[in-house]
């Protein structure tokens, strides 16, 4: 059972060694739509014998098969095969997300068809990228650097995002010549299983390519099989600890892409209804299910009750709705489990002494499906828990600073760092300010995302980056040769 205008031919088996068998455990994920609460969808359940089936699959692929040691632009072509495969199912794509977690349907055609373009850029690494490097030593006569395969890399991604960062750890893995196993969030398989049908269909060796859909306690038991050699984990910081904890007990490498509480500063030179309306639409962007959302927001003492009413304009302005209307602008938070989460924090914030400024509850309109108001808290203390926890849902915090100096101050107070952003109409001021907060990507004038280029985080907001050349080198170990001649070929 699939939800209408997604065709996967295998929803109640997995895909290991290049074929669809049934799940050990005989039990099936159910799929709920946010805006109906109604079931759109079941798949197979992988429990620790699936596994531990995808791991030995891959493990033979990777350890006997032909796919790491096929050169790396042959590698790069047969990537681009399944790209174009995967670009004809972008409708498909879009209506899963829809479907499972409520993304506008407006918006989910440009996200994924930007994702497949961003995974071209990958494929073209097998002929640009410096596989190997031959260098004049001074001791020996020559020195070869060659990146090679890290192994059997297994790939977790998070419900909000599921296709674009899926497939970014399969191309970067595939790419560096690894195996993967994908592990999807059980709130959001169908773009793993559309990724599993374009490897079939564009002849990728057996092994290379596995899917195994699981809840928490088989994906803790993929974690730690000692057959892997990598975790590529994209979710909460408190998840990526834990990974952290597990691979690190076993020296299994791993990268993390975690939670973010980003801030923006605002700048006295910004007009306060620019400002405004880029704060008021961007905590709304997928309803506030974003790891890089600009959640908090630092301005000037002076500025602050002007910046807080006009937010609250925009945001009473917000068109919320079912997320298959194309008027909508803010649809259903993921799942009810997100809904309690976010009426959690608002509540915390209530009890903090911040100022609710406007939202903070269900939709009246709305009888059904996970929705909430656009939320603004405004005289927001920053040591407290709505400014210091990652809320992942539509709610903004607008935290008053004395000067600039104790706005950036205030900004680096944060076990996060992530993402940020300097409003200002001074291209050199968003530089200088940027470099001094403790981030991995700053934008100036909003949520800026460019996904050519290196993304991660600093602090509890991960380890390792994803984008560009450097999303690459996770997926590589670099090997020394020190020989007393040239080789006649590398």
């Amino acid at each position: 059972m699939t939800p209408q205008g997604v065709n996967i031919q295998h929803p109640d088996k997995l895909f290991i060694g290049g074929e669809w068998v049934a799940a050990n455990s005989g039990r099936q994920i159910e799929l709920t739509n946010p805006n109906s609460e109604e079931v759109i969808g079941r798949v197979a359940e992988a429990d620790a014998t699936d596994m531990d089936r995808a791991v030995a699959a891959a493990r033979d692929a990777f350890d006997n098969g032909a796919w790491p040691n096929t050169p790396p632009a042959e590698r790069g072509a047969a990537l681009m095969k399944m790209i174009d495969i995967l670009e004809a199912r972008v409708p498909e794509l879009a209506a899963a997300w829809t479907a499972q977690v409520g993304g506008l349907a407006s918006f989910a055609p440009m996200m994924h068809g930007g994702a497949i373009a961003g995974l071209r850029g990958i494929a073209t690494m097998g002929e640009s990228f410096a596989w190997t490097e031959q260098k004049k030593g001074m001791v020996v006569d020559t020195a070869i650097i060659a990146r090679e395969p890290v192994g059997v890399v297994v790939g977790i991604a998070p419900w909000n995002a599921p296709f674009g960062i899926m497939a970014n750890k399969v191309f970067y893995s595939l790419i560096a010549g690894c195996t993967i196993i994908m592990k999807p969030s059980p709130e959001t398989p169908l773009e793993a299983y559309i990724i599993a049908e374009a490897a079939e269909a564009a002849g990728l060796p057996a092994g290379t390519v596995n899917l195994v859909a699981g809840e928490r306690e088989a994906s803790n038991h993929l974690i730690h099989s000692n057959d892997i050699d990598k975790v590529s984990f994209t979710g909460s910081s408190a998840a990526g600890m834990h990974i952290a904890s597990v691979c690190g007990g076993k020296m299994t490498r791993c990268s993390l892409e975690l939670g973010g509480k980003s801030a923006a500063i605002i700048r006295d030179d910004f007009p306060i209804e620019a400002a405004a309306g880029i704060l008021g639409n961007t905590i709304t962007v997928m309803s506030g299910q974003v790891c890089a959302m600009l959640s908090r927001a630092i301005v000037t003492k002076d500025r602050h009750d002007e910046l807080a009413q006009a937010i609250a304009g925009v945001m009473k302005g917000i068109k919320i709705g079912n997320s298959e209307d194309p008027e909508t602008q803010l649809g259903p938070l993921a799942m009810k489990r997100q809904l309690e989460r976010v009426e959690m924090y608002i509540e915390e914030g209530k009890k903090s002494g911040a100022e609710l400024v406007t939202g903070g509850q269900r939709p009246a309109h709305m009888n059904k499906g996970y929705f909430i108001e656009p939320t603004l808290f405004a005289n927001v203390d920053n040591t407290s828990r709505i400014a210091q926890e990652e809320i992942f849902g539509p709610v903004l915090c607008l935290i008053p600073a004395e000067d600039e100096e104790d706005a950036i101050r205030i900004a680096n107070e944060s076990n996060f760092g992530l993402n940020g952003s300097v409003m200002t109409t001074d291209p050199q001021a968003a530089y200088d300010i940027s470099r001094r907060i403790r981030t991995g990507v700053m934008g100036q004038n909003g949520m800026r995302m460019e996904f050519g280029m290196p993304f991660g985080g600093y602090k509890q907001s991960g380890i390792g980056r994803e984008g560009g050349e450097e999303g690459l080198w996770a997926y590589l170990e670099t090997k020394t040769i020190l020989l007393d001649g040239a080789p006649a070929r590398l």
